[in-house]
């Protein structure tokens, strides 16, 4: 079944309709594609939602490096649950249409919980440092409430520094077909739509990318140059090893996660002869394949996490 990129008969003069769109030139196979959208959205979900089970009734895992590892599940479910509706409606149903309240909700969320996810791939990076600079004192310095305060912290920097975006967004006018390009709402697309001056929306999007992201990664960066340079200062060749493999999961989760954004970065900047098949690939395979592959790298390289797994779903074993 194919559709047209023009505005559907019954377009209303009152709050803008958007339309989102599915992979460009494959409408007509719109079914079948959502079935490997369901399955990374199920493994994602499943796994995100298995990683905090395990943690919040394995007591043995109830140390900073696992509450850490928790949020970054909770803030990846929260990425899958807010696209998950309007991908699901464009390839199942072809039901294109999403108001602006919804279009700027699902924007706000959706941005959110890629910043938190973030801001505690940072606070990871400085757990792990605190591991293996100061071992004796790692349980003292990262206590339990210092790690609630990190989380909300990160959670209230995400929601401060992005709600303005839909506020901005609201007082500019939509005066032609919303044509989205993306089967949901992000902010560098709605901001190429309306039909008015739109730098202050985009200054404000370049400075929280860098109050975020920028910042985050900068700090990633340090937190690594000081573990290197901890690691090299030890004597034992074995203590060496034994302290790089902690941070090996870690170090896969962040490029799993900025490898994908860089690469939209680029493609969105300088990319826009590119082909719209390629832009869609690139936006969810940033947006999909960190949620779906961070429960994969954690249980496989973390022992705790795989026997808390086996304990969890295999009893009879233990």
């Amino acid at each position: 079944m194919s559709y047209s990129v023009g505005p559907p008969k019954n377009w209303s003069l009152g709050p803008p309709m958007f339309l989102l769109t599915g992979l460009p030139g494959w409408e007509a196979s719109s079914a079948w594609l959502s079935v490997p959208f369901c399955f990374l959205y199920a493994v994602s979900l499943l796994g995100n939602s298995a990683v905090v089970l395990v943690i919040v009734k394995d007591h043995s895992l109830h140390k900073p490096m696992y509450f850490f590892l928790s949020m970054l599940a909770v803030s990846e479910l929260g990425v899958s649950l807010s696209t998950l509706p309007t991908v699901l409606k464009v390839f199942l149903f072809s039901a294109r249409e999403i108001g602006m309240a919804a279009c700027f909700s699902q924007m706000f969320f959706l941005h959110c919980f890629t910043v938190m996810d973030s801001g505690v791939l940072w606070a990871m990076a400085l757990d792990r440092f605190v591991a293996i600079y100061n071992p004796l004192q790692y349980g003292a310095i990262l206590t339990s409430s210092r790690i609630v305060l990190i989380g909300l912290g990160i959670a209230l920097r995400s929601v401060i520094l992005l709600l303005p975006l839909p506020v901005l967004l609201r007082q500019l006018p939509f005066c032609r077909p919303n044509v989205l390009a993306h089967p949901y709402c992000l902010h560098p697309n709605l901001i190429q739509l309306p039909c008015a001056d739109t730098r202050v929306n985009s200054f404000y999007g370049l400075f929280v990318l860098l109050c975020t992201f920028g910042l985050d990664f900068l700090f990633i960066i340090l937190s690594y140059t000081m573990i290197v340079k901890t690691v090299l200062s030890m004597a034992s060749k074995e203590g060496r090893l034994k302290a790089l493999n902690t941070c090996i999961s870690h170090i896969c989760a962040v490029v799993v996660y900025y490898t994908p954004m860089m690469g939209v970065s680029l493609v969105s900047r300088f990319g826009k002869d590119a082909s719209p098949v390629l832009h869609f690939l690139m936006a969810n395979i940033y947006l999909l394949v960190p949620p779906v592959l961070n429960p994969i790298i954690y249980s496989i390289k973390t022992k705790e996490i795989f026997k808390a797994f086996e304990k969890l779903f295999f009893p009879k074993k233990f």
